[in-house]
């Protein structure tokens, strides 16, 4: 299974934030650090306050903050919620074409289980679990 650059740009930001809890980041100074778009960054981090991941606040002092602690943050469901509108295959969709395989079918239901393991396995670990702290030399 491959994850959309917007979930990879998520888990990067919340591990990130995850490394110093505390302190409000800005979109630009993540982007930046991560080498990538300002602009999709903005959503992620929108994205990501909508679900309640994280709070954010604009002006001066302001930025996005964890508003969970990253022991209370499940990695599959930021998954789950990230790739919430990207179908596995296209029969996933709900205006997915109708295969010409259906209804004897049975790939469906096995994909759906294999993505359903994937994020029952990562929800086993927390973002305290993937925690990235900057080393300064």
């Amino acid at each position: 299974m491959r994850l959309t650059t917007f979930t990879d740009f998520g888990l990067r930001a919340l591990m990130r934030m995850a490394g110093t809890p505390d302190r409000p980041f800005t979109t630009a100074e993540l982007a930046d650090e991560f080498r990538v778009s300002r602009n999709h960054l903005a959503k992620v981090i929108s994205a990501l306050a909508s679900a309640g991941y994280l709070d954010t606040r604009r002006g001066g002092g302001g930025g996005a903050i964890l508003a969970r602690r990253p022991e209370d943050i499940r990695l599959g469901e930021v998954v789950a919620y990230l790739e919430r509108d990207q179908a596995l295959v296209e029969c996933f969709l709900p205006d997915g074409v109708a295969c010409t395989l259906s209804p004897r079918c049975r790939l469906k239901a096995r994909l759906s289980e294999a993505e359903a393991a994937f994020i029952a396995d990562l929800n086993r670990s927390t973002l305290a679990d993937c925690v990235y702290r900057v080393v300064d030399v």
